[in-house]
């Protein structure tokens, strides 16, 4: 095994445009791999696509068990440990139903809204002119917008549970002061929305449920906690993964012009943007709870095993001529961008129609989109879950 004192620090970049240069070459030569986290703990870095399927597919690596005390650790947690599985949790408590049918892509008049929210947001582009930094201006108030409509509170409590998310995501060596702060705020604001007569959608729902017969009814807190999670996993990752999509597009204009051209192909683009995007910045984290073969190594149970992301979404093996952005790709939904196995993330339809539907509108009414700055200037945010560009400056 390397000496400890050898081993390569994880994450290797948090620069969104290219793919780190390390990525390519485990993955040829060693793809179980040892490196040192950013909590100090040592990792096995799966990098190949079939492995990182493995593992996610895999009972005997777990997600939940990382929140454990005394395992290594990815980054210091920002989240009470028993909220990491969270979909687990949701499941225990009977409540997944009301929490898949809340994502559900389909629902009437969701496509309308959506269209209508990207259409005010570039409005407000618009008047104001160019400049403007189309992450902040537009992706996240998109993706938190939605959010709150899916949970059925107010539009004007968007700011409110924003604010905290730039550090309830962070990834840190150790716990972050604010993180607590600001959870036990959001999880008060969220339980009085459960008494608020204009809370309606999946909020509304859980709320009806403390009306229910028996005495192993939700607690308040356990409903505001599927709230706050699912409000800040999912802005992050939506807005997360359009403002990458967005670099991407704008860094490479052969891949804007076609999907600007052929509107028709912009769901199908979706899917290799998903595949070829770098917004999941560290690696999907898991415990063994066993001893584990994985490829030519043997995995021992306490291990912890980081399933590389970009790794697998650029496998050649799996995706022949892999940086190629091709729309025509048969098999570019194998992509683990969404993860896999039982930790599938039950969003996956809803993202896909939320990046959709604003590149649509993005593309329809700014056809001359743009940075507004050379791609070496973009600023990219460190010690978080997602790459993300500080800000996204553009014209049209």
């Amino acid at each position: 095994m390397t000496a400890a004192t050898d081993l390569p620090a994880f994450p290797f970049s948090w620069d969104g445009i290219r793919v780190p240069d390390e990525v390519a070459g485990l993955r040829a030569a060693t793809p179980v791999r040892r490196v040192r986290t950013i909590a100090g703990d040592e990792a096995w870095l799966v990098s190949s696509y079939r492995l990182c399927h493995q593992v996610l597919r895999d009972d005997r690596f777990s997600l939940k068990d990382t929140s454990a005390p005394g395992v290594p650790r990815q980054y210091a947690l920002t989240i009470p440990p028993e909220v990491v599985n969270n979909m687990g949790n949701i499941t225990g408590a009977g409540l997944r139903r009301a929490v898949l049918r809340a994502l559900n892509p389909k629902a009437p008049g969701l496509d309308e809204w959506l269209r209508a929210e990207a259409h005010r947001l570039v409005d407000r582009l618009v008047e104001d002119g160019p400049t403007a930094d189309l992450r902040g201006a537009f992706c996240e108030p998109y993706s938190a917008s939605l959010h709150c409509r899916i949970l059925g509170i107010p539009q004007t409590e968007a700011p409110a549970f924003l604010r905290g998310l730039d550090i309830a995501f962070m990834n840190s060596a150790c716990p972050v002061t604010g993180a607590r702060i600001n959870w036990d705020r959001d999880i008060a604001r969220m339980t009085a929305l459960l008494d608020d007569p204009d809370t309606h959608g999946l909020m509304g729902d859980l709320a009806a449920l403390r009306d229910g017969p028996g005495g192993d009814r939700p607690s308040d807190e356990m409903l505001a906690t599927v709230g706050v999670t699912m409000f800040g996993a999912g802005t992050v990752s939506t807005s997360g993964f359009l403002a990458m999509a967005l670099v991407y597009l704008l860094t490479r204009p052969t891949a804007r012009d076609l999907l600007r051209g052929r509107p028709d192909l912009i769901g199908p683009g979706v899917e290799e943007l998903l595949r070829v995007n770098l917004s999941i910045a560290d690696a999907l984290p898991r415990l063994a709870l066993a001893d584990v073969r994985l490829g030519d190594t043997d995995v021992r149970a306490g291990d912890l095993v980081l399933v590389l992301v970009e790794g697998a979404n650029l496998d050649p093996e799996k995706f022949p001529d892999p940086h190629r952005f091709d729309v025509h790709r048969d098999n570019a939904a194998d992509h683990l961008s969404f993860g896999g196995g039982a930790h599938y993330c039950p969003a996956t339809a809803l993202g896909r129609v939320h990046a959709r539907i604003a590149l649509e509108v993005l593309l329809g009414r700014l056809p001359d989109l743009a940075l507004a700055v050379p791609p070496a200037q973009l600023v990219w945010r460190t010690g978080f879950m997602k790459r993300v560009p500080e800000r996204l400056p553009v014209t049209w």
